[in-house]
């Protein structure tokens, strides 16, 4: 992919990274992360903020605007009828394939608020690698890019992010959207102080999340990244991200994971593989449950590695998964969306109890 790209370009998206990106970082984020907003937002579906039974629409890599993308919605929209969700969460790589050009691009229409018609509820957004490209699709190598995503927050109804990481509190359920990012870039951040794994960036977030999953009291606690740390699809586990040498492996967010997320939360959401797995207890992960949820609208069609012991695992179809949730249990159903299918298949489901 590197070879497609002009060279011409690299120099310069170099030189943004290693010296604009940290006087841009510090001027755009606060120290929870947040963009001052630049204009009021926009009139949104409510939160369930005090729900005792939620029920959640989860998706990840979904924004390519392409027909399978909208079959796949539209067999949520007939869930949805039958049986409202509340909200959704979107995983990463909302915009494919590079992300966005600024808050008012057209791809937020024809990627997301188009497919989405009918999903009336608030999308609790997750940044991905192809949302921060820079060179080539995916590398993750222009972060300031996801402020773009940020920004949107203002102008969308259904797109939820007020920030690039951020937790919502939904009565039975807090969710933890992280931003990962820095710590998995194929461009890996190392000349910014503000970006690279031990910089400011993922500091502030690292303390951010201790914070807040220590002050949590609710029943159920999801946090939701793009990364995953347990994958039985070709992108691999973090520490071996596509098989590929340290830095670009995933070591810093393996080390994330295992020092501030395992243990602390019932459930680790991710998407990147494109595929959905329900895996059993990792041992990294001390109890938190992986969940991968990426074929929302692409799908790898290779065999896993069954590397970890999965539940249920389908690399083949496209598809997306229900969270049914109250004080004592979470119901979880995984849902495939074949070519000669219209309507969402229910492959599997589970119930988990405190």
């Amino acid at each position: 992919m590197i070879e497609n790209s002009p060279e011409s370009t690299m120099p310069s998206r170099r030189t943004f990274l290693a010296g604009t990106a940290v006087a841009g970082a510090a001027a755009a984020v606060g120290a929870s992360g947040a963009l001052a907003p630049d204009a009021a937002a926009a009139e949104r579906f409510p939160l369930a903020f005090q729900a005792e039974h939620l029920r959640v629409l989860v998706t990840g890599d979904a924004g390519t605007g392409e027909k399978p993308q909208y079959a796949v919605t539209a067999a949520a929209r007939r869930l949805h009828a039958a049986d409202p969700f509340d909200v959704a969460v979107g995983l990463g790589d909302n915009i494919y394939e590079a992300g966005p050009n600024g808050p008012d691009d057209a791809q937020f229409r024809t990627k997301f608020e188009k497919p989405n018609a009918g999903l009336d509820f608030p999308w609790l957004m997750t940044l991905g690698n192809h949302d921060t490209t820079a060179i080539f699709p995916g590398d993750g190598g222009w972060l300031l890019r996801g402020n773009d995503e940020v920004r949107y927050h203002s102008r969308s109804r259904r797109w939820y992010m007020p920030s690039r990481y951020y937790s919502v509190e939904l009565g039975v359920a807090d969710f933890f959207v992280l931003d990962l990012n820095p710590l998995a870039a194929y461009i890996p951040p190392f000349l910014s102080p503000e970006w690279e794994p031990g910089g400011h960036y993922m500091t502030r977030q690292a303390q951010w999340l201790d914070k807040a999953l220590a002050a949590s009291n609710a029943p159920w606690k999801f946090v939701c990244t793009h990364h995953p740390y347990a994958n039985n699809g070709p992108h691999g586990p973090a520490g071996d991200y596509d098989g590929l040498p340290a830095p670009l492996s995933g070591d810093a967010a393996k080390a994330f994971f295992e020092r501030h997320v395992a243990g602390r939360a019932q459930f680790l959401l991710s998407g990147h593989d494109h595929s959905q797995q329900v895996l059993e207890n990792v041992a990294g992960l001390r109890g938190t449950r992986q969940i991968v949820s990426g074929a929302a609208a692409k799908t790898v069609n290779k065999p896993s590695t069954k590397r970890f012991r999965a539940r249920y695992e389908n690399l083949r179809d496209r598809g997306f998964m229900a969270l049914d949730i109250t004080s004592s249990t979470v119901g979880l159903t995984v849902y495939e969306v074949s070519p000669d299918r219209p309507h969402a298949h229910n492959a599997f489901e589970t119930t988990y109890r405190r």
